[in-house]
């Protein structure tokens, strides 16, 4: 009889504990940091605002001022807001390190908004221009389009599902990125619409045959961009973290001066400069890999080098 009635304590031991653990973790489930989140959330409206603006069109607009200026300018205003995604996107990782307190909750949300605002937005974006700006193009033409926008958008989701399995918290693991970074391949497509649709602008308002050409370039180059982007995301070539490595620390004064030029190019043109170095970080990393690859070893004269094993 003493023996039952001690198990029965012993049990009722350890269901209240199994209890309090589950009310615990329950309760770290609802408390959250607010302002990492609200960033994080910050950045899914933004790349959800990006989706609705570009679908808009005038005869949607009615009387609102403000739904009419956002379907004049749709697709530039689109890309802002996924450029302000990204902003945001920057803003939540370094508010919760501010903190020092990073949780696998903030992690799983963070990749949930991006995969709206730089998996879906930039593909639903790039089809809408090319569709609204391109040429007639035949129905498997058009249905190809389409397949690309989708490759892009599954290559988002497998670039953030791989950053959650392998992802390590701390600022020495993020020297540098497995793959083209989502916010990287979504910037290089936003760029080339920024880019296009500043051509489309000057075609339309001078008569000039290499404004034109080149506004039919950049349509004509969306599709291949978006198609690029996506694969790179899930390439195995390595991209340098842009202010883990080159912007923190002591630099010489002609990397200042450097900096200070491109913030000078980007209040005289911020969309060229914008699209073009965005383009540049996402095919930068591929060609020097391609470069380094075919460069012979030191030491062979038209051959390869043998390696031998260590012992």
């Amino acid at each position: 009889m003493h023996d039952d009635l001690h198990i029965i304590k012993y049990r009722s031991r350890g269901h209240r504990s199994l209890r309090r653990k589950r009310l615990g973790r329950r309760a770290y489930i609802r408390s959250v940091q607010l302002l990492p989140s609200l960033a994080t959330l910050g950045n899914a409206v933004c790349g959800f605002g990006a989706i609705y603006v570009s679908a808009f069109a005038m005869n949607d607009a009615g009387n609102d001022p403000w739904a009419q200026f956002f379907a004049k300018h749709s697709f530039v205003a689109a890309c802002v807001l996924i450029l302000l995604s990204m902003a945001f996107d920057a803003l939540d990782g370094r508010l919760a390190r501010f903190a020092r307190h990073t949780t696998d909750f903030g992690g799983q949300l963070d990749s949930l908004a991006d995969a709206v605002s730089f998996g879906a937005a930039p593909a639903f974006v790039a089809l809408q221009v090319f569709k609204a700006n391109g040429p007639d193009t035949a129905l498997p033409l058009s249905r190809l389009i389409w397949a690309i926008g989708a490759i892009y958008f599954c290559c988002a989701l497998i670039r953030l599902a791989r950053f959650n399995v392998s992802n390590e918290h701390g600022e020495q693991a993020h020297m540098s990125f497995l793959g083209l970074p989502s916010p990287g391949a979504a910037g290089a497509v936003v760029g080339l619409i920024l880019i296009q649709q500043d051509l489309r602008t000057i075609s339309l308002s001078v008569q000039s045959t290499v404004v034109t050409v080149l506004y039919y370039v950049a349509t004509a180059m969306i599709p291949v961009v978006v198609l690029a982007s996506g694969l790179l995301m899930v390439s195995a070539i390595r991209y340098p973290h842009v202010v883990n490595k080159y912007l923190r620390g002591k630099r010489s004064i002609q990397w200042l001066v450097g900096i200070v030029a491109v913030l000078l190019l980007l209040l005289i043109f911020p969309r060229y400069t914008l699209g073009l170095g965005m383009i540049a970080f996402a095919a930068g990393s591929p060609i020097w890999f391609f470069v380094t690859r075919r460069r012979p070893l030191k030491g062979s004269i038209g051959t390869t080098v043998a390696t031998q094993p260590v012992e």
